[in-house]
């Protein structure tokens, strides 16, 4: 090799590292940039004040879902989470999740605040394809589709949490209804 070839080549080396650097640049730089998905404001969506013990008040809420054909997966004294399946049509399926924390909003814990989430997870069915190869002498190897009867799973296609105030607020006054109940049942005890 010749000097005036080794320069030639590192030139070539250099000029093909540069347009690397600006090829992953404007991949870099053309990026999409997510905006902030939250932004916080009411207080009064996710949470309510109640005249209750925070156990009290995760009681009322276990009823509340109870009451609503949810399952209890988790039941403490400060913490209810509880779940139910929704199936819209054939082909989808949703589950709804909620959560409830139950905290002491005052010193001797008789008024305490519910905070709630109910998370929306969405599924659809897929099929899956399954083939078999048949290998024919001449003609070289066909791949024929065939079902079986597990074939098909749910995908989960989406998930949120659920925003709407009209949720919220049926639900907060159940627990309410339920907080009721319960002082007039242990006035009747009286």
């Amino acid at each position: 090799m010749t000097a005036q070839s080794t320069r030639k080549g590192r030139h070539i080396l250099l000029l093909m590292v540069a347009a690397g650097v600006a090829l992953l640049g404007g991949c870099i730089t053309t990026g999409k940039v997510l905006e902030p998905q939250e932004k916080f404001g009411s207080v009064s969506t996710y949470s309510r004040l109640y005249d209750a013990s925070p156990a009290q008040t995760c009681e009322a809420a276990r009823r509340a879902l109870l009451s609503q054909g949810y399952i209890i997966n988790t039941n403490t004294p400060d913490l209810i989470a509880g779940q139910k399946n929704f199936q819209p049509d054939a082909d989808a399926h949703v589950q709804v999740m909620i959560r409830v924390v139950c905290v002491p909003e005052n010193a001797d814990a008789s008024i305490s605040l519910g905070f709630v989430t109910a998370l929306q997870d969405s599924y659809t069915l897929k099929k899956a394809n399954n083939s078999a190869s048949l290998g024919v002498g001449s003609v070289g190897s066909v791949s024929l589709p065939f079902m079986t009867g597990g074939g098909e799973s749910l995908v989960k296609v989406g998930s949120q949490t659920i925003e709407a105030n009209d949720f919220y607020d049926s639900f907060f006054d159940l627990v309410k209804r339920f907080l009721l109940s319960n002082e007039s049942q242990q006035a009747q005890e009286q």
